[in-house]
């Protein structure tokens, strides 16, 4: 299987991390792409026609795209237990926080990075801040049991999106305030799987 993937995508960061965890890194290459908001690469249009990274190409079916999707899709072809059943819809709520987090630092990333100062929307980036910032205090005041004991989707989509802050908007102090989420983090960026698919 090939993995459509772009090394400082929070979303690719994300299935490259369950890849490993689920020790599947022989079974999956990993193919890096070109492309951004305003121009998909051709390869990934013609896995997924929204353009949007990561895709999945499988020896067995049509290319699978949507990180939850593709996630979901790896735990079951390695039999793996990050969606355990007897939590699993706590456990999607947290990995949807976690996703919303990432789109909207991503919006904020693209609004910087890719219209001119002029046309940039000083609103639109502090609608988009205020959204993830509302996400971290909730994961940090109301979740933070969902983030210990065995490995889940959750704990590693969480982890991806604080890291992606990280990269993107450090300025923004995610840390002040959420000590208990900071601390987790700090703990859990030392895994493996983290180290191996940090941006370089």
């Amino acid at each position: 299987m090939q993995l459509l993937m772009s090394g400082a995508s929070p979303f690719v960061r994300k299935a490259r991390v369950v890849v490993r965890e689920l020790g599947l890194t022989d079974q999956i290459t990993e193919v890096p792409i070109s492309t951004t908001a305003l121009s998909s690469d051709p390869t990934i249009v013609a896995a997924n026609p929204i353009g949007k990274i990561p895709a999945l190409l499988r020896d067995d079916g049509p290319a699978i795209y949507d990180s939850r999707v593709i996630t979901r899709f790896l735990n079951d072809h390695a039999g793996g237990s990050l969606y355990p059943e007897t939590r699993i819809w706590e456990i999607l709520t947290l990995e949807a926080t976690a996703d919303a987090i990432m789109e909207a630092a991503v919006a904020m990333a693209y609004e910087v990075r890719l219209r001119p100062e002029n046309e940039r929307s000083s609103d639109w980036i502090e609608a988009q801040w205020a959204k993830a910032n509302r996400g971290i205090i909730a994961v940090n005041n109301k979740w933070m049991s969902h983030l210990n004991g065995p490995l889940n989707i959750g704990q590693i989509a969480v982890a991806c999106a604080l890291s992606y802050v990280d990269l993107r908007h450090d300025a923004r102090g995610w840390r002040t305030g959420n000590k208990a989420l900071a601390d987790w983090h700090a703990a859990f960026s030392q895994r493996d799987s983290m180290v191996a698919t940090a941006p370089v």
